[in-house]
């Protein structure tokens, strides 16, 4: 007689799913911090959110509308939740991302956004009395450190002579945000992943509306020619919908807290692209930081 496996051992063989599907999301995001750093010079920042979202979405439309139709019932029941995830985690963040990479560098924004895990538990903690141990607070306690050295350059001086860079500011800002985003995200509505989508990215383009216009009214015109088209693809297809359908799954398979640990991963793959593409340099702050970042990932792990 054959012995029948276990439920547990059922499941085994696929637990390499979600953090498959989380490491795709930080690979793809790098890729954008890159990018946006490489384009400040020939598209503006509100532009290239505002057209990232409108393009993404007309992207998705074709495979989300039948999901969408259906699951508009749930939408109107559940439109300000919905809202207040676009308006955080589209619109706010990657603006705010873009407008960072005009005055700080890739390297800089990408290990600033490893702090997010712990702003994450953070509000987790605060919003929604989650418990964290005290060798977590440890971890967490090193990744913000971690970023802490990289926002000073390493200079603890700044914080007496407030000489900080706006684009980090900026970036800490963005990071709460997304944070905000990810901690609230098991508080959307049961729909379907192509139905969330497409609604986020929608509202998401729609709140960017009036900042763009203001754009267009007070900068120059950007010109339409090859660089600026092939990054805005590149934007609407792989970070857009590529990363924020791995990282939603991700996030509802595994958890918040936990899945937020993956965002460690993007100043690996950003410092790799923006020294090759870019050239970048990797300073000893950088490494010590990554270093600390890393220590406090382990250590919420264990």
């Amino acid at each position: 007689m054959k012995l029948q496996p276990t439920n547990g051992r059922q499941s085994q063989p696929f637990t390499w799913r979600p953090y498959l599907l989380l490491a795709i999301a930080p690979l793809c995001w790098a890729g954008n911090i890159v990018l946006a750093r490489s384009v400040v010079d020939i598209i503006p920042p509100v532009s290239l959110a505002f057209w990232r979202w409108t393009i993404a979405s007309l992207l998705l439309w074709p495979f989300a509308h039948p999901h969408a139709r259906r699951d508009w019932p749930l939408f109107t029941r559940h439109w300000k939740m919905i809202f207040f995830l676009s308006l955080v985690g589209i619109s706010g963040f990657n603006t705010l991302l873009y407008l960072a990479m005009h005055t700080t560098t890739a390297i800089n924004g990408a290990l600033i956004q490893t702090t997010m895990p712990a702003v994450i538990i953070l509000i987790s903690l605060l919003a929604f009395k989650e418990k964290v141990t005290r060798l977590q607070s440890l971890g967490v306690a090193l990744c913000i450190l971690g970023a802490g050295l990289v926002v000073l350059r390493g200079r603890f001086a700044t914080i007496l002579d407030l000489s900080f860079v706006e684009g980090d500011l900026l970036m800490l800002v963005a990071v709460l945000l997304y944070a905000l985003y990810s901690a609230f995200l098991h508080r959307r509505p049961s729909i379907h992943a192509l139905s969330f989508l497409i609604y986020t990215f929608a509202l998401g383009a729609l709140g960017l509306l009036p900042l763009y216009l203001w754009e267009l009214r007070h900068s120059q015109a950007f010109a339409l020619n090859v660089d600026v088209v092939a990054s805005v693809l590149y934007v609407a297809a792989f970070p857009s919908i590529v990363a924020f359908f791995c990282w939603n799954r991700g996030v509802e398979l595994i958890g918040a807290n936990r899945a937020g640990l993956f965002i460690n991963f993007i100043p690996v793959f950003a410092s790799v692209m923006a020294i090759i593409w870019l050239g970048e340099s990797l300073k000893a702050f950088h490494l010590i930081g990554m270093l600390l970042i890393f220590g406090g990932m382990v250590l919420f792990n264990r």
